[in-house]
């Protein structure tokens, strides 16, 4: 696995291009297994593939302050991304067995794995709710999800390392589907940052996954497209 260095984004909605410009990279046969990190200057909303802005996000709010609401490729619930958010993607192939060839198995295989990651670099005990949530001591630090396709998948996350818990529901609604662990706890009670910065969590997922400095070129032609043709038309991350 090679670990890429990120370029400063041109604008908040270019590193959810990325995620698919690694993903079509290594499903055309021009790249393989991969990791990247990122967090952004200022926020922005995230919405699930399938989500519709108004039911997550106050639009209103966001507009105000004008905080964009942006769509990614993959599944799971609405998040708030900006200083105190730090990223990775990883791209992975799915082999014809074990547990990466299903999608539950790829989910608590992976997230098995981070939980060990961040519980080494932490020095406490961290745990696996839902199917993709990392929690210390019942409360959520990490968001995670998954998109496949027929011989890579894609895993990213979200630890949340310095953001005011205040700041999410500022531009959050109370989530349309919730893990039985929150037992309805709005944001503020229910989520909590990690002890840690993004140069302890960089340096602890490139030794987890033991991941080496790429040889190959950053996906830039990749990323134009995905920005073309989805991640710069507002009528992407807008319908539903």
């Amino acid at each position: 696995m090679e670990w890429f260095e990120t370029p400063q984004p041109a604008s908040p909605a270019e590193p959810l291009a990325w995620d698919e410009a690694f993903l079509e990279r290594a499903e055309q046969g021009n790249g393989g297994p991969a990791l990247w990190f990122w967090e952004a200057s200022a926020p922005f909303v995230v919405l699930g593939y399938g989500q519709q802005a108004a039911v997550e996000a106050d639009l209103e709010a966001c507009a105000h302050h004008g905080v964009p609401v942006l769509r990614r490729c993959s599944g799971g619930g609405a998040v708030l991304q900006g200083p105190g958010c730090w990223n990775y993607g990883l791209v992975l192939r799915i082999p014809e067995t074990g547990p990466l060839s299903t999608i539950p198995g790829a989910n608590a295989w992976i997230m098995d794995r981070n939980r060990a990651i961040l519980e080494e670099l932490l020095g406490r005990p961290v745990t696996v709710e839902g199917h993709t949530d990392l929690a210390i001591d019942g409360r959520k630090c990490s968001g995670n999800a998954q998109r496949r396709k027929r011989h890579h998948l894609l895993f990213h996350g979200t630890i949340l390392h310095g953001i005011p818990p205040g700041l999410i529901s500022r531009f959050l609604r109370f989530p349309s589907a919730q893990p039985d662990y929150r037992n309805g706890r709005p944001h503020a009670e229910f989520v909590g940052n990690v002890p840690t910065d993004p140069d302890a969590l960089q340096a602890a997922w490139i030794r987890g996954w033991g991941a080496s400095p790429a040889r190959l070129p950053f996906p830039a032609g990749e990323t134009a497209t995905a920005m073309s043709e989805r991640y710069g038309d507002p009528a992407w991350h807008g319908r539903r």
